[in-house]
C-alpha cells in the first residue's frame, strides 16, 4: 500500500446487534473531527429514523448484486438475512485524501478488510453479559421475542471472534465505554506512519523515510 494510501487511518468497530456500536461510534464522530463514517450499503428495510445515505444506504437486492458484480464493494456479508456492503473507492479515496475513517461491520466483513488493509485497528464492542445484551435488545422496541432470541444467539457466536480484534470494550458504563473507543480512536491516529504522511517536511530533515523496524 502506497504512503499517500495510509494518510488516512481506518477503524473498525465490531459488535453483537444491541451492544452499544452505534451509539459509541455516534458520540466519537460528535466529539472528534477529521473523522468520517463509512455509511454501508445494505437489502434491509429502514428501521424506524433511519436515513437513505446517512445511517446506511438502502438498496434492492438486485441492485446490491449488481454493485457486488462490478466489484465496487471492500467487502460484504449476509447477516440476520441481510446483506451488507463497504464501497471501495468511497474507502480508497478517503484515506488517500488524509480522512480517517469508521467502520461499523460485522466480524465477517472485518475479517475482509483486515487482509486488505492490515494496518487497520479493530475494535470489539461487547455487552458485559449475554443476558443484559437480551434485555437491551427488548427494551429498544425493535424486534419480536423471535428474533431477539435469533439475535442472542448469533450474539454468542460473534462474541467467539473478538480476539481477532486488537481491542475489546465492555460497554458496561457507556460514559466509559466512550472514553475508550475515543482514546483507541486518538493512538490510531498518532501513529508513526499517519503522522510521517501528514508531516512529511518534519521527518524527511530527520532523514527518516519510513517506519522503524
Amino acid at each position: 500500500m502506497s504512503a499517500k494510501a495510509l494518510q488516512g487511518s481506518l477503524l473498525i468497530v465490531v459488535a453483537p446487534s444491541g451492544a452499544g456500536k452505534t451509539s459509541l461510534v455516534r458520540h466519537l464522530l460528535g466529539v472528534r473531527d477529521g473523522l468520517r463514517l463509512s455509511v454501508s450499503y445494505t437489502t434491509r428495510a429502514p428501521r424506524p429514523g433511519e436515513r437513505d445515505g446517512v445511517d446506511y444506504r438502502f438498496v434492492s437486492l438486485a441492485e446490491f448484486e449488481q454493485r457486488r458484480g462490478q466489484g465496487e464493494f471492500l467487502e460484504w456479508a449476509l447477516v440476520h438475512g441481510n446483506h451488507y456492503a463497504t464501497s471501495r473507492t468511497w474507502i480508497a479515496e478517503q484515506m488517500a485524501a488524509g480522512v480517517d475513517i469508521v467502520l461499523e461491520i460485522d466480524w465477517q466483513g472485518a475479517a475482509q478488510v483486515r487482509r486488505l488493509f492490515p494496518d487497520a485497528v479493530s475494535v470489539f464492542i461487547a455487552p458485559p453479559s449475554l443476558e443484559v445484551l437480551r434485555e437491551r435488545l427488548t427494551a429498544r422496541g425493535q424486534d419480536a421475542p423471535e428474533v431477539i432470541e435469533k439475535r442472542l444467539r448469533a450474539a454468542r457466536s460473534e462474541l467467539e471472534h473478538a480476539g481477532e480484534c486488537q481491542y475489546v470494550i465492555i460497554n458496561q458504563e457507556f460514559a466509559l465505554a466512550c472514553q475508550a473507543l475515543v482514546g483507541i480512536a486518538d493512538a490510531a491516529r498518532c501513529r508513526f506512519v499517519q503522522q510521517q504522511c501528514r508531516h512529511p517536511e518534519l521527518f524527511a530533515e530527520l532523514g527518516m523515510t519510513r517506519a522503524p523496524d
